[in-house]
């Protein structure tokens, strides 16, 4: 017996030595080390006040399949020509689906593949109805763009679409999603055109303008467009992920920038639950609402298996030597620690979107009256597919966790499947790493999964290289307030936007 103990011991403190010497020699990534000097941005206050111009145009995108006002869109579509001559002058230029903007640069060598930047200019409605005066603490009526949404009503400090300069920021609804990306890059190029400065390749931009609702007039009409040409992109650049600052994702000790790699697909299902109605004073032992709570209940209890995915191993392999030891201990010995690591990751809810589909309920109808029994309650449940996970999986999840209940179960909104996933071995991403450690010295970059929807998934008919990334650096504060109060980018973040840019249309063949 002391021979079996002595020889456990042994076998435990070789196998605690090997998982330390693996967790300190496992090649984790870096963050380069700051500059010590910053980068000299120029300053432009007309570039800011070209932006500042932009916001105040109510391009508000509601309803189903681009079903909304266009009139803000025709004023935007003349202000953009008004304010980058250069640009329409310099491109060849033309409009997809009445409003979708297509812009081609002619570069010097035809054979080379061009690239493709991405935005949109819609902006979902800014919420209240009144804004905040600072001074006398009233509330006051917006303009009637403003004052027509139906969204829950916020505070404003200033009105969403005054495109406001004030305190180092400019505010106003898409200062972030997605005007910001839109006029830096019309001012890049615009800056490149006039030192004059041809690229190797030709440079793209497209432009849709009903991303918030699902971009089947926009983004969608304009990759057939280049599908139907026969073009080829070299790289696709889109918003996904942003900068952000130390803090901002608990266990990560530096600043963080996320290039999203790929995408989550999407499936909204609306399932009915059958039961018998009636009058609540005989209520029958089983109700229709209490059939759904129970299959409601399982899909929140039993959701889909979590798995660390080649790009989320990779997230890991860059930002683990940021985070704590035994988080470090876990990565590097996954072998070991895999369940572990994931019993850890599914804890919290933003790693937890990193490593499986997600469950959502998000509605549910019933009766109207507080003493009657519908005989049949909805409710709707939002999956976010994660790469791996198929359709037809989450179809038989459902299948699964309403067996034994007379159901019907029905799709609604776009349902896709997940995007494919962009190799961070190429020259797209290598440029803009490259790009990042110029304008933001320090930042420590990672490929990432991005967990919400953008246009990009639908140019991957034209590209296999996407990658999703806005070059500002935000707090978790400045995170929430996209498509919520207050919405602002600080100028000198909009600056570092446009020097982004410029660098990577400067560099991409260099």
């Amino acid at each position: 017996m002391r021979k079996i103990l002595l020889w456990s011991l042994i076998i435990l403190v070789i196998l605690i030595g090997f998982i330390l010497v693996k967790t300190i020699t496992y090649p984790f990534k870096k963050a380069p080390a700051s500059k010590t000097e910053a980068i000299n941005i120029p300053k432009d206050d007309s570039a800011v006040y070209r932006f500042s111009g932009g916001l105040k145009v109510p391009t508000i995108s509601t309803g189903e399949l681009g079903d909304f006002d266009y009139t803000p869109f025709d004023a935007f579509k003349i202000y953009l020509r008004n304010n980058y001559p250069l640009v329409y002058q310099n491109t060849e230029n033309y409009e997809v689906n009445g409003y979708g903007l297509v812009f081609r640069w002619k570069g010097h060598n035809a054979a080379l593949k061009p690239i493709l930047f991405l935005s949109h200019m819609d902006v979902v409605p800014p919420g209240a109805a009144s804004v905040k005066n600072k001074d006398s603490a009233i509330f006051k009526p917006l303009d009637k763009a403003a004052s027509a949404v139906t969204m829950i009503a916020k505070e404003w400090d200033y009105p969403p679409f005054s495109g406001a300069v004030a305190n180092g920021r400019i505010y106003g609804r898409g200062a972030l999603d997605m005007k910001g990306m839109l006029f830096s890059l019309m001012e890049s190029m615009t800056r490149l055109m006039k030192e004059g400065y041809i690229p190797q390749r030709d440079i793209y931009l497209a432009f849709g303008f009903d991303e918030e609702v699902g971009g089947r007039k926009g983004a969608q009409e304009i990759a057939a467009n280049f599908k139907q040409k026969g073009l080829e992109f070299d790289a696709v650049y889109d918003e996904g992920g942003v900068i952000l600052e130390k803090g901002s994702i608990g266990g990560i000790d530096a600043d963080l920038a996320l290039i999203g790699c790929a995408e989550k697909g999407f499936l909204s299902a609306r399932i009915k639950v059958k039961g018998l109605g009636g009058h609540s004073s005989v209520p029958p032992l089983e109700s229709a609402i209490g059939k759904a709570a129970i299959i409601m209940r399982r899909l929140e209890d039993h959701q889909m298996k979590p798995v660390i995915t080649p790009l989320i191993q990779e997230f890991f392999d860059n930002v683990g030597g940021a985070m704590s030891f035994s988080t470090r201990l876990a990565v590097a010995n996954k072998w070991l620690l895999k369940k572990v690591l994931l019993s850890q990751l599914t804890k919290n809810n933003s790693t937890n979107a990193l490593v499986r589909t997600t469950t959502a309920l998000t509605m549910m109808k019933g009766s109207d009256g507080t003493n009657v029994l519908s005989p049949e309650v909805s409710f709707v449940v939002n999956f976010r597919l994660l790469p791996g996970n198929s359709v037809e999986e989450v179809k038989a999840h459902i299948a699964n966790a309403t067996k034994g209940f007379d159901v019907e179960v029905e799709e609604i909104d776009n349902t896709r499947a997940a995007s494919a996933v962009s190799s961070t071995n190429t020259r797209a991403y290598q440029v803009v790493e490259a790009g990042i450690k110029t304008v933001f010295p320090g930042v420590l970059t990672t490929p990432y999964l991005t967990v919400g929807g953008t246009d990009a998934y639908k140019y991957q008919i034209v590209s296999k290289n996407i990658y999703r990334f806005i070059p500002f650096k935000i707090n978790s504060a400045e995170q929430q307030s996209i498509h919520s109060t207050n919405e602002y980018i600080s100028i000198e973040n909009y600056e570092k936007m446009l020097f982004y840019f410029k660098y990577i249309m400067q560099h991409y063949d260099k």
